[in-house]
């Protein structure tokens, strides 16, 4: 069997944030330059219930691909319909192109239905491999991607791999993974992907228990587990600032503001009750704290647009935006450290 080490057929330079379609991730990929754009190709994980086309049509991606992950939307009764295709159609009619993304558990009706979207635009779709879920050996791997791509009708030069590794929680997971990982790797260098990425995410599910009113910080093992891999063409990927482990049910209480500030080795997070009841002087003072920082980039609010958002708020206390808000300034300035990061 051939193997394929030549780093240009394994990593196209462009950076895979797994993403949630909301309002404030998406906000962050409206506001990207027209140089980030062309390096960021977001994965968003449809949620039940998740309509993503009036928010495209609100906040359209200025990277004008998406990949779309189906994999927690159940599938329909009525063998007529067919999610992935009606998504793709829908974005094509915004001019934005999509991405179908393969998971292990899908069927073989969805599986086609994916093989026709990824024909309707670019000839193109991403597997999502959790390889702690999906195969326990290479064996099994082989006959899973065979079995995707079969059902997709697609050859492997036209697909993305894309090695999740979810939840890096700590030091011992990201040791574990690391070993795990160079594993995987050796068996994904036996095929011709079009790109291979890995991505992990240490954010922790919940905020609440963090102290408020000082900056705390959260190492990013994701990072370290991406640096540490030593092996060259492999691109990265992340869970951008949120967690890989979903919250379920709705958060009844009133959401402190808070800024998740993405830094080389770790997250600052600022969560923020002082000044009193009004969200907007929490946020000011927050802002105010952050921009004053150590930390805060010397590039400053041209740093991204998050970052100029926050700079703003630094100076007056009216308009303390939202939840939402908060998230898209802090994933703005994430997808810029990270790409700066990435540049050779």
């Amino acid at each position: 069997m051939a193997v394929y080490t030549t780093a240009g057929s394994m990593r196209d330079g462009v950076y895979r944030p797994i993403l949630r379609p909301r309002r404030g991730e998406m906000a962050a990929l409206t506001h990207l330059t027209a140089d980030e754009a062309a390096l960021v190709l977001p994965i968003l994980e449809l949620d039940p219930g998740t309509d993503l086309l009036p928010l495209v049509r609100e906040l359209p991606p200025r990277t004008g691909v998406l990949a779309v992950d189906f994999g927690e939307i159940e599938e329909p009764a009525d063998p007529l319909v067919a999610p992935s295709l009606d998504l793709a159609e829908g974005l094509a009619d915004l001019g934005v192109a999509m991405l179908p993304v393969l998971r292990a558990h899908e069927s073989r009706r969805r599986l086609a239905a994916h093989g026709l979207a990824a024909r309707m635009h670019l000839r193109r779709a991403l597997l999502r491999l959790q390889p702690h879920v999906d195969a326990a050996n290479p064996a099994q791997a082989d006959v899973l991607v065979d079995r995707l791509l079969r059902g997709a009708g697609l050859e492997v030069e036209e697909v993305d791999l894309l090695i999740d590794l979810a939840e890096t929680a700590c030091v011992a997971h990201a040791d574990r993974f690391e070993e795990q990982l160079r594993r995987i790797l050796r068996w994904a260098r036996g095929r011709p992907w079009r790109s291979v990425s890995v991505a992990s995410g240490a954010m922790p599910a919940n905020l609440d228990d963090l102290p408020t009113d000082q900056p705390v910080t959260i190492d990013r093992h994701d990072a370290r587990v991406w640096t540490s891999i030593g092996v060259p063409g492999i691109g990265y990927a992340d869970y951008g600032v949120t967690s890989p482990v979903r919250r379920r049910g709705v958060q009844r209480h009133r959401q402190l503001p808070t800024l998740r500030y993405t830094a080389e080795h770790n997250w600052w997070i600022y969560r923020w009750s002082r000044r009193g009841g009004r969200s907007d002087d929490r946020c000011h003072d927050l802002c105010r704290t952050l921009v004053t920082s150590p930390h805060w980039p010397a590039a400053g609010a041209r740093f991204s647009w998050g970052d100029a958002e926050i700079a703003r708020r630094a100076r007056t206390a009216r308009g303390g935006g939202s939840p939402a808000s908060w998230m898209s300034w802090s994933t703005s300035h994430h997808i810029a450290h990270v790409l700066r990061t990435l540049k050779p």
